[in-house]
């Protein structure tokens, strides 16, 4: 865990959200997440990874919707967790990296929208959540 993470001893403890096995072991052996999704709806990776296959594919307004249900599907599975509207949610937690990779599209798509105040506002969102994830989820090439 990063040292900002063990430094705020004020704050909430962080989300860590649990395992999605069964989607992992899908992808794993070779199903897509067009496939998965119908069977797993509440799964944000398949919607962020949705999302990336729309954005990779230059469908921004597909890349919004995938990225729009993982975030909301991510929101609803956080506050299941504890999560009470704030604090932080490591990346290095991999369940966790699903609703981060999809408020990650989220913002790209509402950036390639023109929208002023919601790229700003998921941008904060995801450094607060954890400033390492936009990094990281640059560095996957999606």
């Amino acid at each position: 865990m990063s040292d900002e993470f063990r430094t705020n001893l004020l704050g909430p403890e962080p989300t860590r959200l649990p395992a999605e096995t069964e989607v992992y072991q899908s992808l794993a052996t070779g199903h897509s997440a067009r496939d998965l999704v119908q069977k797993h709806p509440e799964s944000s990776l398949l919607w962020a990874l949705l999302a990336e296959e729309a954005w990779s594919a230059g469908n921004t307004v597909e890349s919004y919707a995938f990225a729009r249900v993982g975030y909301h599907r991510g929101l609803d599975a956080l506050r299941r967790n504890g999560w009470r509207g704030a604090g932080p949610i490591p990346w290095e937690h991999e369940p966790n990296q699903g609703f981060l990779r999809a408020l990650y599209n989220l913002g790209r798509a509402a950036s390639a929208f023109g929208e002023d105040s919601e790229p700003e506002r998921i941008d904060a969102f995801l450094a607060g959540s954890d400033p390492s994830a936009k990094a990281a989820i640059e560095a996957l090439g999606r």
